[in-house]
């Protein structure tokens, strides 16, 4: 009967490490891959044993109470004691295998990691993939990420990182629509064309077109009657003959490959280096993660150029 109400006890403190570092049961949930019912429940037990109030709950926050916020940092120091138990265990093993959680931007995620998991599971099919697609910023230690993959500068943190290859942003029409409208040789004749813009869903702001001139880089935002907010949409509509649109190659490859789209003033394509892989130091000798970094180096190294997307 002890061993069963020490197992609790060590369930609930996890529960209430999650939840006060989320600051929700369902993010909790999430991290913990279990239902919201079962955190709630774990924590409940937790503060009846310890009859203490850990959290004030209203219908749309929860929030630490003051004796909360004393145990809440004891609570995270196990947490970390057994997620690092769990990667020993996983070294151990040496061959890539339990779960690997990651956490990337949509437009990596849809257009460039998706389609490549299929292989990495055939290669490791005991590794139990749960990809996680969204813009939004993730705090890999408090949800229990093992990799993350972002586009842009990111801020300095403690995690560690891998920048990966770099690829090009160029501009792409759909055939049908350079054959009805002409294709503009310079950057300055997009004024007198159709084009699709994306505007950053965080700002609000329209996404200015880089060009290499000679030695400089310059920005423009064409004038557009089309706009959109996710890069998905962008490359439906310019697809669909919506005009000329800013693609980065890794997402115009395939459509590329099936004749639905071709490269617009590829001579002035811009070269990007701002793909970066991160992960806690808990999980640099995992070997799922680290045969994951793997994959990841193998299929940024075969980004297409805009020249050999005609070819």
């Amino acid at each position: 009967m002890k061993e069963q109400m020490g197992l609790e006890r060590l369930t609930g403190l996890i529960a209430f490490a999650k939840a006060g570092s989320l600051g929700s049961f369902t993010a909790a949930a999430r991290a913990l891959s279990i239902s919201p019912s079962a955190v709630s429940k774990s924590v409940q037990r937790l503060e009846q044993r310890l009859r203490v109030s850990l959290f004030t709950r209203t219908t749309r926050s929860l929030a630490l109470t003051p004796e909360g916020r004393d145990l809440h940092e004891r609570a995270l120091r196990l947490l970390s004691d057994a997620e690092e138990i769990e990667q020993i265990a996983m070294r151990a093993r040496a061959v890539p295998s339990g779960p690997l959680r990651i956490a990337v931007s949509l437009p990596l995620g849809v257009h460039l990691i998706a389609p490549a998991l299929p292989a990495f599971r055939k290669q490791y099919p005991d590794v139990m993939v749960d990809l996680r697609v969204s813009d939004q910023i993730t705090d890999l230690v408090a949800e229990g990420i093992d990799v993350a993959v972002r586009i842009g500068e990111l801020a300095d943190s403690q995690l560690l990182s891998r920048r990966l290859a770099p690829y090009r942003l160029c501009a792409f029409a759909a055939p049908d629509y350079l054959a009805a409208h002409g294709t503009p040789t310079r950057p300055n004749e997009l004024d007198g064309h159709d084009t699709v813009i994306l505007r950053y869903q965080s700002s609000g702001q329209a996404y200015r077109w880089p060009f290499r001139i000679g030695n400089r880089e310059i920005e423009v935002v064409p004038p557009s009657g089309f706009m959109v907010d996710a890069s998905e949409a962008l490359v439906s509509a310019v697809v669909a003959g919506g005009g000329i649109g800013m693609l980065a190659t890794f997402i115009a490859a395939p459509y590329v490959a099936r004749g639905e789209l071709v490269p617009v003033l590829g001579e002035f394509a811009v070269e990007r280096n701002n793909i970066t892989a991160l992960w806690p130091k808990s999980r640099r000798a995992n070997p799922a993660v680290r045969a994951f970094l793997k994959l990841l180096q193998e299929i940024t190294l075969e980004y297409p150029q805009p020249e050999a997307l005609t070819k």
